[in-house]
């Protein structure tokens, strides 16, 4: 008898173990993971073992549901990624929540693993790249190609594709006038040479286009490709200049058409339109694309994330998943694109924080730097992302590469990983939802609907310590004015009954802060 009570009292204890812990959920929330961007390798290893996973967009960071494996389960220990056993009850819960029409929250099947490529030549001198440093230390597996099996047709092998930092224009990165005597510049130059003498090519620029042709028939046909730094701006720069010659005799030999830019076919491209290349070998500007390095510290350069409706645009929520908001920004070859050259229809999906150096007040200097796109090409899509590396705001040649165990929380590296999921994703995700914004403005911002926030003018004071608001006419008899900070924490809330106020924010720690007035988003403030 005793026997058989301790043999139920076994069952009964695995029946419940095993009923509470059918779920494995990992929580992407700023103080719920560890690990953020190990998870992200998670979810690739379990789609890998055949386990379905539910990315739970807009719930906690964006996080991660899937059948409790043990084997995945003890993955996430071993690489101190911070996780949750629950029971199916408990799971259908969270995502009864989500799918409730209140909540802007969307679950999305992923259940293939991308088969995954990065462009990179095997000597990466002098610079490494985000992108490789982010899938390994994220544990995903990725093929190095290059233009040699570009132009033999491997593209067709791949889901996703990612361009390391390369010059698409023949230019070598324009590094001639102050690298030329380099060894590692030389080498560049010979190796490229080499490649393309073997595939048929008189000049290096001529090589250039036909890969970045390539490319673009791997996104038409379906692929999905992501790009950082210089080769987001010289891939459309070597599509637009097809039919004309811009480099100069460093680079090719010969001089530059003297009107390339009257030649410019922005037809071919994918992201830009009516742009200007600068074919003076001494500058290290490509074309008038990048904004450039703006005169503000980079203590105020940061750059705000698009917010979107998730159940009618998942793939901007998607691309967009993070545990903050507002994220810091870093600079590159190429650091963030003029909004006015885009092409009708590019998504934006991140805007540099408009700032005036005098106050630091961003209502009041708009520099249009979007510094994340996102678009369609026929069935494929493609991405680019300003900027080296996320977590080094000025990578200099030669520099280290990036120590991301010192950085496994990156925003910056997160939306990195994000766009790694974007092939897992599309086939359970209808074309026709997703839809581009209506408009260009930094997100979020007030609509232009006529709101009594969108009247409200705002200001700073010359010692940067108060606010000053004028709300107008139509305003209630008392206003709601909110500041909330990086984190997603509020940190200031006071209602005021006077149509001119000055609200005190010289307690607040320095920073950017949204500010809300009566619950809706209107500008942000950087206090120093």
């Amino acid at each position: 008898m005793l026997f058989r009570r301790l043999f139920i009292s076994i069952i009964s204890t695995l029946l419940t173990i095993t009923a509470w812990g059918n779920k494995l959920f990992i929580p992407m929330s700023s103080d719920g993971q560890a690990e953020h961007l190990k998870a992200y390798g998670i979810a690739f290893a379990a789609m890998k073992e055949g386990i379905a996973v539910d990315w739970l967009l807009n719930y906690e960071g964006g996080s991660f549901g899937m059948e409790n494996d043990g084997d995945i389960a003890d993955m996430c220990k071993q690489r101190g990624v911070t996780y949750e056993l629950i029971s199916d009850a408990a799971y259908a819960r969270i995502v009864k929540k989500i799918s409730a029409p209140s909540f802007n929250g969307k679950v999305v099947k992923l259940d293939q693993p991308p088969k995954i490529a990065v462009y990179t030549p095997l000597n990466k001198e002098p610079w490494d790249d985000a992108v490789t440093l982010a899938l390994t230390y994220a544990g995903i597996p990725f093929d190095k190609i290059y233009a040699d099996q570009v132009l033999a047709g491997d593209l067709g092998k791949y889901d996703w594709l990612h361009l390391h930092h390369e010059d698409f224009t023949g230019q070598y990165s324009k590094f001639w006038a102050n690298y030329q005597g380099a060894g590692w510049y030389q080498a560049d130059v010979a190796t490229m040479q080499a490649i393309a003498t073997r595939n048929g090519f008189s000049k290096v620029s001529q090589l250039q286009l036909a890969v970045v042709k390539k490319i673009r028939a791997f996104v038409g046909a379906g692929g999905n490709l992501f790009a950082m730094c210089s080769a987001t701006e010289t891939f459309d720069i070597a599509l637009a200049a097809e039919n004309t010659d811009i480099c100069t005799t460093p680079f090719d030999g010969d001089p530059a058409s003297p009107d390339a830019n009257s030649k410019l076919d922005y037809t071919k491209c994918l992201a830009f339109n009516k742009f200007l290349v600068v074919t003076d070998s001494l500058s290290p500007a490509h074309s008038n694309i990048d904004y450039g390095n703006l005169p503000i510290p980079d203590t105020f350069d940061y750059f705000v994330l698009a917010t979107a409706e998730a159940k009618l645009d998942p793939i901007t929520a998607m691309l967009c998943q993070n545990h903050v908001s507002i994220i810091k920004g870093f600079m590159g070859q190429t650091t963030a694109f003029r909004e006015d050259l885009l092409k009708p229809g590019v998504q934006i999906l991140a805007s540099n924080i408009p700032v005036k150096p005098s106050t630091y007040l961003y209502s009041e200097y708009n520099s249009h730097r979007a510094k994340y796109i996102h678009g369609d090409y026929k069935k494929g899509t493609w991405t680019f992302y300003g900027g080296h590396d996320p977590e080094d705001y000025r990578h200099m040649v030669g520099a280290a590469p990036t120590d991301l165990s010192k950085h496994p929380n990156s925003p910056g590296y997160r939306l990195i990983l994000n766009n790694m999921l974007l092939p897992a994703a599309k086939k359970s995700i209808a074309p026709a939802a997703h839809t581009a914004p209506e408009t260009k403005e930094v997100t979020p911002l007030v609509s232009k609907e006529d709101t009594v926030a969108a009247k409200t003018e705002m200001a700073t004071d010359a010692e940067n310590t108060h606010l000053l608001f004028s709300f107008p006419p139509s305003a209630p008899a008392a206003n709601n004015i909110v500041l909330v900070n990086a984190a997603g924490a509020e940190v200031f809330n006071h209602t005021y009954t006077t149509r001119n106020v000055s609200a005190d924010i010289s307690g607040l720690q320095p920073g950017i802060y949204q500010v809300k007035v009566n619950g809706v988003n209107t500008n942000k403030v950087v206090k120093e």
